[in-house]
């Protein structure tokens, strides 16, 4: 029986263990690896204590720090299930595991175009975050993918960073905000192709070229850098509680209040996984961290 488990080693996760182990509960740590979304990060500039480091350095300084702690982890290892009972039971492709209490800090997952290429030049010119990334491409010519607000605010980003932004959508008109769209048709730094499809992702080392189709028309565009901007799912575990349902949003995200509390007593979730707005390391971080002192408070009440 462990006091708490935790379901995720990205930032929230690795955090919340950290200040589980200081307060000496009995922890778990079940997770497919370590480090999350930031280990697939290219470098990271707005990490708090770092001016520049990159995303699987920062995911290898939080392993250092998880490992120097007694905690059992459980690395490699899916998690398939979680059932409240008197307490929680969680089932993984390996075993099962008793708990007090659980917190589920499981991220999200980008979405990919599938494309020839995507996979070769991940972190070498293609990124899914243009809050982590812009700035590493600055007076370079940059492809946005995507039709909504996540790639209208990248553009919008990049209108001062970069030297050139083609700004790639699928449909034949934007699905953000009007101010949003405004902004970036106010710029002659985008250049916005509508109704076009991409293709290809074209590189050696590094990215320098996508082939799109443009009513029926193929292009090939010079570019050093691809922001995918198509959204991310949140990676949701199955959740079983005699009285309720474990509550989401629109988005199937996991709504918690600002303890990150959900509406099952003793589940407590944290990061990207959650409703929390902005889908940041440092943000994750600070909630992987609350939702730890949550669990402990919790525990310190209960029998």
């Amino acid at each position: 029986m462990y006091d708490l488990t935790i379901i995720g080693a990205g930032p929230a996760g690795i955090t919340a263990a950290v200040y589980a182990a200081r307060k000496k509960l009995n922890t778990l740590v079940i997770t497919k690896n370590i480090g999350g979304q930031a280990a697939l990060s290219g470098e990271v500039g707005n990490y708090t204590g770092y001016q520049f480091i990159s995303g699987p350095e920062l995911a290898k300084k939080f392993e250092e720090h998880l490992k120097s702690f007694n905690i059992n982890l459980q690395e490699g290892v899916k998690t398939l299930s979680i059932e409240k009972t008197d307490n929680f039971k969680i089932k993984t492709e390996k075993k099962e595991f008793e708990s007090k209490t659980v917190i589920i800090a499981t991220g999200r997952t980008s979405r990919m175009l599938n494309i020839p290429g995507e996979k070769k030049f991940k972190n070498k010119g293609i990124t899914y975050c243009a809050t982590c990334d812009a700035p590493l491409f600055a007076g370079k010519d940059v492809a946005v993918i995507g039709g909504g607000n996540s790639a209208l605010d990248a553009a919008i980003q990049l209108i001062n960073i970069a030297k050139k932004v083609y700004l790639i959508n699928i449909n034949d008109s934007f699905q953000g905000d009007e101010i949003r769209l405004e902004k970036v048709r106010n710029s002659d730094k985008v250049e916005i192709l509508n109704s076009t499809e991409t293709k290809e992702i074209i590189g050696h080392e590094f990215v320098k070229k996508i082939k799109v189709v443009k009513d029926s028309e193929e292009k090939i565009l010079d570019v050093e850098g691809v922001f995918i901007e198509i959204g991310s799912t949140p990676s949701l575990i199955p959740v079983k509680a005699p009285d309720s349902e474990l509550e989401l949003n629109q988005y199937k995200e996991i709504v918690v209040n600002e303890h990150c509390e959900t509406n099952i007593p003793g589940l407590f979730a944290a990061g990207d996984v959650t409703n929390i707005p902005e889908k940041q390391i440092i943000v994750a971080a600070g909630h992987g961290c609350i939702a730890s002192l949550s669990a402990f408070g919790y525990l310190s009440k209960t029998k």
